[in-house]
């Protein structure tokens, strides 16, 4: 059996996913990134995009919006605003993510309009992906 680490995926709602996972694949703010047993300690931001869990019981995939994920040696756990099973969504909630990203970018002071355009971005290939 291949080292684990302990995988907890948290969101708002519910707890989404607890298990010992081989490597998790992560969509972080700075690019992906995948943490597998003895990753050194990291907090990384998450961007929009598909979170991944490796197991013995197969891949678990999650669309997940934002949030953060703590890394450390012997598990993952990650906190996002959203994270939907990559089997539960649908194209009405993923138009339904691109608009609300859409609004939010139409509200952002001038400052952060590249940031928000970004989110925009990153949801619209989170929906080409998950439409894969």
């Amino acid at each position: 059996m291949a080292n684990t680490l302990q995988f907890d995926l948290v969101s708002p709602e519910r707890k989404l996913a607890s298990v010992q996972a081989t490597e998790v694949q992560i969509p972080g703010a700075d690019g992906d990134m995948t943490a597998m047993e003895g990753h050194a300690a990291t907090i990384t931001t998450l961007r929009p995009g598909i979170l991944k869990a490796v197991s013995a019981q197969g891949t678990q995939a999650f669309a997940v919006t934002g949030g953060f994920a703590e890394i450390t040696a012997s598990g993952v756990t990650v906190l996002a605003e959203r994270a939907i099973p990559v089997d539960d969504l649908s194209g009405t909630i993923l138009d339904a993510m691109v608009q609300e990203a859409r609004d939010l970018a139409a509200l952002a002071p001038a400052e952060m309009k590249d940031a928000a355009e970004k989110t925009v971005q990153d949801i619209l290939a989170l929906r080409h992906h998950a439409a894969h």
